[in-house]
């Protein structure tokens, strides 16, 4: 055995009775930590006051699904391929469909299209008229300020978005979108 693995074989060893003594540390302390006296224990007990507590609602994944199949559907009747995006107040998608033939971009779009509408409350054509006061707003994340997004309202607060894409012009995505929010009763 040469000094060189020698030396190896000391640091080696040294390593493993390191790590050896640092667990039964941490075994002990653990113990302790679990062994403390119920006596002393303070329990923690939260309850939050209903004054603390929001209520929101939510479009069921059923209803998201029949809008977005009834838009899809309102489109293969014109023969439009496109993809449709039900997302929920917050912008997390609920549901996307893609229709047969849609193009690649369609899917981003469609998603982007509906949290514009569910985030400002109103059609992205209406949307996009105001894109010549405030050009700045298509700079933010996440948006698309094209024809094809239509809100869905409840008590006219907006709780989803139902975004279109692939029709080769906004005011037919728009109308595809719109199909969808009328299969909901809105």
């Amino acid at each position: 055995m040469t000094a060189e693995s020698t030396t190896r074989n000391r640091l080696i060893v040294a390593g493993a009775t390191a790590c050896v003594v640092a667990a039964g540390v941490v075994g002990i302390v653990t113990v302790q930590a679990q062994d403390q006296d119920p006596a002393t224990r303070t329990p923690v007990v939260v309850d939050a006051a209903d004054a603390n507590l929001a209520q929101s609602t939510h479009l069921s994944v059923a209803a998201a699904t029949k809008a977005a199949q009834t838009a899809l559907d309102a489109a293969a009747e014109e023969n439009q391929r496109v993809s449709v995006a039900v997302v929920d107040r917050n912008g997390n998608v609920i549901v996307t469909l893609r229709g047969d033939g849609a193009g690649p971009q369609s899917y981003d779009a469609a998603q982007q299209k509906a949290f514009t509408a569910v985030s400002w409350n109103a059609p992205t054509t209406e949307l996009a008229k105001r894109l010549e006061s405030a050009p700045h707003l298509a700079d933010i994340d996440g948006t698309l300020f094209l024809g094809g997004g239509a809100p869905v309202k409840s008590n006219n607060a907006p709780i989803a978005g139902i975004g279109v894409a692939g029709a080769p012009s906004g005011d037919l995505d728009e109308k595809f979108a719109q199909a969808g929010v009328a299969s909901l009763g809105g």
